[in-house]
Formats: C-alpha cells, sequence, structure tokens
C-alpha cells in the first residue's frame, strides 16, 4: 500500500473540516486498494461529541461494505485516535491503523495508552506511525494559531 498517497486523501478531509472551522483531523478507510470511506471532524458543524473524522469514516465504510466488521481495511487518519476512535477501531475489527502525528494529551494508541493492540480485547489492529507526520502537525498548528488569532 502507498501509505503516503492515502495520508494524503486523508489530510485532504482534514482541509476540509479547518474550512469549516472544525479541529482539522482527517480518516480514510481503505479497502483492497481503494478508499470506500472518507471524513473529517464534524463535532462542531453537528454538535455531536461523536462526530471525530474516525468515527464518521467507520460508519461509511461499514455502510458501504454493508457490514460493521471491517476486516481487511486499513483506516489512516492525521492524528493518533483518541479512546473512543480506538475503541471504535477495535470494534468494527479494522486490520491496520496508520496514522501521522502522535497525540501527546489523548492518544490511545501508542501516546497516553494503548487500546489497539491491547492483549484483552478480542481484536488487535497493526499500527504504523508517523507517515506525513510533519504535514499533520502542521495543518494542526496552523489551525491552531488562527484559533488564537482570531480569539
Amino acid at each position: 500500500m502507498d501509505h503516503y498517497f492515502y495520508m494524503g486523501e486523508a489530510l485532504a478531509e482534514a482541509e476540509k473540516a479547518f474550512k469549516l472551522g472544525e479541529i482539522p483531523i482527517g480518516a480514510v478507510v481503505v479497502d483492497g486498494g481503494e478508499v470506500i470511506a472518507r471524513a473529517g471532524n464534524r463535532r462542531e458543524t453537528w454538535a455531536d461529541p461523536t462526530a471525530h473524522a474516525e468515527v464518521i469514516a467507520l460508519r461509511e465504510a461499514a455502510r458501504v461494505r454493508g457490514s460493521w466488521r471491517l476486516s481487511g481495511t486499513v483506516m489512516y487518519v492525521t492524528l493518533e485516535p483518541c479512546p473512543m476512535c480506538a475503541g471504535a477501531l477495535v470494534q468494527a475489527r479494522v486490520s491496520r491503523l496508520v496514522y501521522g502525528a502522535p497525540d501527546l494529551r489523548a492518544g490511545a494508541v501508542d501516546s497516553v495508552v494503548n487500546l489497539v493492540e491491547n492483549p484483552h480485547f478480542n481484536h488487535r489492529l497493526e499500527v504504523i506511525p508517523g507517515i506525513r507526520e510533519a504535514e499533520c502537525r502542521e495543518i494542526l498548528k496552523r489551525f491552531f494559531q488562527q484559533l488564537r488569532r482570531d480569539g
């Protein structure tokens, strides 16, 4: 798989979220080399605390597949998933997670806790961190700088 390419697709979703005033996180789900779902954060837009890019993309991928079981798929996301999203990835049986930047405050894959490789759960994901990390950090940095400037 071309991790660089697919992370670029996730970054494009993050840019869309940025333009909506959302924290710019993007996610895509890939199945057999094809992007079957894509999303950016929509918490503010939808007034929904669960409207994280990963959750929205998982819902769309399940709809496309006709099943909540997403075995064999890969999720690309610009920021290390939070506990809710990491748990959703485990529940959906996603096979691999590729993420860009670590989340040192709320990351539930490597940074704070590790829910996706926990031996107590019935499913574990392969994890590939740091793909296009600088770009993934940069969009978040730009967003929060603008937020502080605009007050």
